[in-house]
């Protein structure tokens, strides 16, 4: 005899299925028993994620409670019809749902929600520069948003020139990860505005430059001045990037057992090579 699927991940995919119009979501409710009330709380949730108001009211309608992520799965999903209806008629909200808004690009959302009392945090501007969202971070620090040192350290790692720059001349603070995370990414044109707007940097930055292979910021960081120690040499032999590792050790870079370590660990027989010709302890 067939059975309805256990909750799990997939019954989300079962249940945007069957909900796709009323007729189907009518037989659904009927079948479905009371012990299934894990199924009940994640209707909404799925309906919203899908952007079908109509169906939305029907569920409401028919009782089904919502869940705590209705609005945030619909502020994700850009579905301001759903958000409003879920917000007007009970759902609950908190600083998920702002965050998902600026995340996912959807200003009239976050507009909406926040000018009906939802809370927002460090964490709308951090996505929305994440993102690359310009517009939206505007209107967030415009309307008195909270940011941190992380707005600046995700435009960095991410490219977001424009988002960087918004930020430091309204304020924002950023520190030595900012330079940390603009090697992340690899992105050397971000790395010298923020050092000439006078941005500090520490080692994170050459070891972060080592550990993603790029060579270039390497160089910059460090005919500029930036310090480094063992860790990048050993994160560059880590992740194989032999050129590096070569300039690293060649410019006077520390290594120490760890080079040697991660590079036979990953596979990085180059490196291993190279290590142990040219004097690096290993165990």
């Amino acid at each position: 005899m067939w059975k309805w699927p256990q909750p799990s991940t997939s019954t989300d995919t079962f249940i945007s299925t069957a909900l796709h119009n009323l007729s189907c979501a009518e037989y659904w409710k009927q079948s479905v028993t009371a012990s299934r009330e894990l199924y009940y709380r994640r209707v909404c949730s799925q309906i919203a994620k899908a952007g079908d108001l109509s169906l939305l009211q029907w569920a409401h309608r028919k009782g089904l409670p919502w869940s705590k992520d209705t609005c945030e799965i619909a502020a994700k999903h850009g579905r301001l019809d759903c958000l409003k209806f879920a917000h007007e008629h009970g759902s609950p909200w908190d600083t998920e749902t702002c965050k998902n808004a600026a995340k996912n690009g959807h200003l009239d959302t976050l507009q909406y929600a926040h000018k009906n009392g939802c809370e927002w945090g460090e964490d709308t501007c951090s996505k929305a520069a994440k993102n690359g969202h310009l517009e939206i971070l505007k209107y967030a620090h415009e309307n008195c948003c909270p940011w941190d040192v992380s707005t600046c350290e995700n435009a960095a790692e991410n490219g977001h020139i424009d988002i960087l720059k918004y930020a430091h001349e309204k304020g924002c603070p950023w520190d030595e990860d900012t330079c940390g995370h603009a090697a992340i990414g690899g992105h050397f044109e971000i790395l010298q505005y923020l050092r000439a707007e006078g941005c500090p940097w520490d080692g994170t930055t050459c070891h972060y430059a080592a550990e993603n292979g790029h060579l270039e910021i390497l160089k910059y960081a460090r005919e500029n001045g930036c310090e480094w120690d063992e860790n990048t040499t050993c994160h560059a032999a880590k992740n194989g990037h032999f050129e590096i590792l070569k300039y690293a050790r060649e410019n006077g870079c520390e290594w120490d057992e760890d080079t040697t370590r991660h590079a036979a660990e990953n596979g990085h027989m180059e490196c291993v090579r190279y290590a142990h010709e040219n004097g690096c302890p290993w165990v």
